[in-house]
């Protein structure tokens, strides 16, 4: 990032990481398609091959548990909607998907699909005020009815406000009943530990633009005994659940991404939560009715989700830019109009309560000299914001 600019949104895109970019344009000229039989295919399928064993090395899983996808989104849409087909058609009593309020909209709009032209029964459950899952709320779910459920869907992380979820105690609630777990940890993995055989989850989503990969490339990892109805019908490719031409190039640049962000994990994890930590100390020492929002413990290291009473996120957000800072508002704008951020909703907040927050998230590349410009910056930005939120529209 260069001095004029305080990057800190990077929990929607971080910056490729030196390996990754090596990694990728190692192999840019390189000649074949990995499905090919001949040497330049075999040399294309060896990146591919030896990228899967990289990954299921760092993520605790195995090589052929790995099925790569063109990131996140895909890779919820193939887990939620394939998991959901397979075992209903297992079973036709299975017809109810339990998932939380707080989702990203890559797992509630295709469970929104699924309900609307599948006859999915999709549950949102109830979350507490720092936006952790009610897990007697889970429990109570499941138990009405196990044999309904077709599967559950937790995500490990929330992407606004941070706050971890209790993944193993939503596996131990669904597997005692036989039902798989989904979860999306496009948030977590490089920023917590993550170790899918550990978990017991059954599918995690990730990808790599998260963690100083390239974009436009994920995975999706499965249990090789969880049967998944595929979304693309072709060739045949990822174990007949993903079809499509490889990207050796991407998926190398992802494998690197993914080897290096999960080895600094710990060291990472710690300077992003002392960076984080003096941001939100600060701020709210500028502004003193500034609060935290999401779990104050239990989050990813390098989130700050900021509330500010009475101003508009998406006017302070434009305040700040226009003074070098990027960062996020966890409300959507739709049409032009701010809506309210469906995870405050959740949480508790009112309507207007939902749409005065920013998110600042930190990275690779963040340092003590952002704090200080948001910390230089922010007060005069709230003046401001409130000020036009208070006149006659």
């Amino acid at each position: 990032m260069s001095d004029a600019t305080s990057y800190l949104d990077h929990a929607a895109t971080t910056p490729m990481l030196p390996v990754a970019v090596e990694a990728m344009t190692r192999h840019l000229g390189g000649l074949g398609n990995a499905s090919s039989l001949h040497a330049a295919g075999r040399r294309a399928r060896r990146v591919v091959e030896e990228s899967r064993e990289t990954i299921a090395a760092a993520l605790g899983c195995r090589p052929g548990e790995v099925v790569f996808t063109s990131g996140g989104t895909e890779s919820d849409n193939m887990a939620l909607k394939g998991i959901w087909w397979a075992r209903r058609a297992q079973d036709p009593r299975r017809t109810r998907i339990l998932t939380t309020a707080v989702e990203h909209h890559a797992v509630l709009d295709p469970l929104e699909w699924l309900a609307k032209h599948d006859g999915a029964e999709v549950e949102l459950l109830t979350v507490d005020s720092a936006g952790r899952l009610d897990v007697e709320a889970l429990r109570a779910s499941v138990e009405r009815d196990p044999a309904s459920v077709a599967l559950v869907s937790v995500m490990w992380a929330n992407n606004e406000v941070g706050t971890l979820q209790p993944v193993d105690e939503v596996v131990a609630i669904a597997s005692a009943h036989g039902i798989p777990v989904h979860t999306d940890a496009v948030q977590a993995v490089g920023a917590v530990p993550v170790d899918f055989a550990a978990s017991g989850v059954d599918a995690l989503t990730f990808t790599g633009h998260k963690l100083g990969g390239p974009h436009g490339v994920g995975a999706l990892v499965v249990r090789r005994e969880v049967k998944v109805e595929p979304l693309l019908h072709g060739g045949g490719q990822e174990r007949g659940i993903r079809s499509g031409t490889l990207n050796p190039p991407a998926i190398a640049g992802f494998a690197a991404a993914v080897e290096a962000a999960v080895a600094r994990q710990p060291e990472h994890a710690a300077r992003m939560a002392a960076l984080r930590d003096d941001l939100v100390r600060r701020v709210t020492e500028v502004v003193p009715d500034a609060h935290l929002h999401g779990d104050p413990v239990g989050r990813l290291p390098g989130n700050a989700h900021v509330g500010f009473p009475d101003c508009e996120g998406d006017s302070l957000l434009m305040l700040l830019d226009a003074q070098g800072i990027e960062c996020s508002t966890g409300s959507a704008c739709s049409a032009g109009v701010p809506q309210p951020s469906h995870v405050l909703l959740a949480m508790g907040c009112d309507p207007v309560q939902a749409r005065h927050s920013l998110r600042f998230s930190f990275g690779r590349t963040s340092t003590a000299a952002d704090v200080d410009r948001v910390v230089a910056a922010i007060g005069p930005a709230v003046e401001r914001a409130r000020l036009a939120n208070r006149r006659p529209s």
